[in-house]
């Protein structure tokens, strides 16, 4: 199969480990006696930080997480992390939970102007090699991998969990989850305002320490494949440091380097939001650029819609949509019923892939139609706004629109062990790094 000649890594030697495990654990939590609000601590993962927004977590709070999650440049940045979090834990700023538990988190939320709950299960998961029992769905870079690789050897945790997905099919989670729900929370948080990525959300977290519920939870959700949505990077790193911490233990089955923390949500769950990636692009020559639509026509019907920012949605019979290549409208891009644009793909991915829209924008227009192009610069945005902006303000030449893709797809695609283009999805609202802290010692 595809995935399994890419990324079937994991050495002979890794014939130990177990079936598929998901358990409670005992989590690090803040202790609100020292740090208060805890709406001012917690921060999103790394990889949707910008700079500056770096900046203003830092500001936020003294004990915010972006110390250990995403710790500033200066000096060592990995060994600074790992010497805070010992700090925190030695003055108790935080504090590990008695009892192992799995804990339900409500996210709540606002998207396309109402309010939204994402429910989740965050527990410990035992690592498995791509394709047993635990999917991907999109490509990665090793950049990421090398920076959370270094964070992980010095720190020893996971600071956010991985956000993967099952199939209650019979409805066998959900009700628990509704009774858990029930009860009094361990803490309920309402983040304020302002201009960072997190702005206005709030959580519920509660913890589930009853023997019976916790085995019932466990045992089924051992049982079922989980889809890793967002943390691919995460999970890979995850990978090697098990490999280097069992090399360094003489290959023992037993630690907790052999797990990694995830949040596992329905596939059905109402508040399930995936957002497509726009790309912007530019690097265009102009004698391509002028000849683009022309060579469209050899590929897609084409109909000009009138360009309403605020309301700048694709139909759903769409390829993708166009801004830039005609003054003042959004061109959108249909299949043609003559032309099959899967047989243009390569043969080797599977046929879920090459249904994709993202996969027929990549190879059909960005390899194909604009291989001409040298320097092609290309870069993603979930905003139809700021796509709008970089294109009237001429920082990009062309924004290429996308229709959100399905959490179906999403499966498909993993289901037939293949991967998405990278940059194919956005599962928003991404989840807090700080909530709840994983151990790997």
């Amino acid at each position: 199969m595809f995935l399994s000649r890419q990324f079937d890594f994991l050495p002979l030697a890794f014939n130990f480990l177990k079936s598929m495990e998901v358990s409670p654990f005992r989590g690090i939590r803040y202790n609100q006696r020292i740090v208060g609000d805890l709406a001012w601590v917690l921060c999103p993962p790394f990889d949707v930080i910008t700079p500056e927004q770096q900046k203003l977590y830092y500001k936020k709070s003294d004990y915010n997480a972006i110390r250990l999650e995403f710790p500033e440049s200066a000096g060592d940045r990995y060994q600074g992390a790992a010497i805070i979090f010992q700090q925190w834990l030695k003055e108790g700023v935080l504090q590990v939970d008695r009892v192992p538990s799995f804990y339900l988190h409500d996210h709540h939320f606002e998207y396309s102007d109402g309010k939204r709950v994402r429910r989740g299960l965050i527990a410990r998961v035992r690592l498995r090699p791509w394709g047993s029992s635990i999917y991907p769905h999109e490509e990665t870079f090793s950049k990421a991998k090398s920076d959370r690789l270094q964070l992980m050897r010095a720190c020893r945790a996971n600071f956010s969990p991985l956000f993967s997905l099952y199939h209650d099919s019979e409805q066998k989670v959900a009700p628990i989850l509704s009774h858990v729900a029930r009860e009094q929370p361990l803490m309920s948080l309402r983040a304020k305002r302002n201009n960072l990525p997190d702005s206005n959300e709030a959580h519920t977290l509660w913890a589930i320490t009853e023997p019976k519920i916790k085995q019932e939870l466990s045992q089924f959700l051992s049982s079922q494949p989980l889809y890793i949505a967002d943390g691919h990077h995460r999970y890979e790193t995850a990978l090697n440091y098990q490999q280097e911490r069992a090399q360094e233990q003489s290959l023992s089955s037993k630690g907790a380097f052999h797990y990694v923390m995830m949040e596992l949500v329905d596939f059905s769950d109402p508040g399930l939001v995936v957002l497509p990636l726009h790309r912007l692009v530019r690097g265009i020559a102009p004698s391509i650029l002028v000849g683009l639509e022309d060579q469209l026509r050899s590929f897609f019907t084409l109909e000009s819609v009138p360009l309403k920012v605020d309301s700048c949605h694709l139909p759903a019979d769409s390829c993708l949509g166009i801004l830039g290549l005609q003054l003042g409208s959004l061109l959108v891009l249909k299949r043609r019923q003559d032309i099959s644009l899967e047989a243009m793909m390569p043969r080797n991915r599977s046929q879920a892939y090459r249904q994709f829209n993202v996969s027929i924008l990549n190879h059909i227009i960005l390899d194909k139609l604009l291989s001409g192009a040298k320097n092609l610069d290309v870069a993603h945005t979930v905003d139809l706004k700021e796509a709008y902006r970089q294109i009237k303000e001429g920082k990009y030449q062309l924004a290429f629109l996308l229709n959100p893709p399905q959490p179906g797809m999403v499966k498909a695609v993993a289901d037939a062990q293949d991967r998405m283009p990278s940059k194919s999805t956005y599962f928003y609202p991404k989840l807090p790094a700080g909530l709840i802290i994983n151990p790997l010692d």
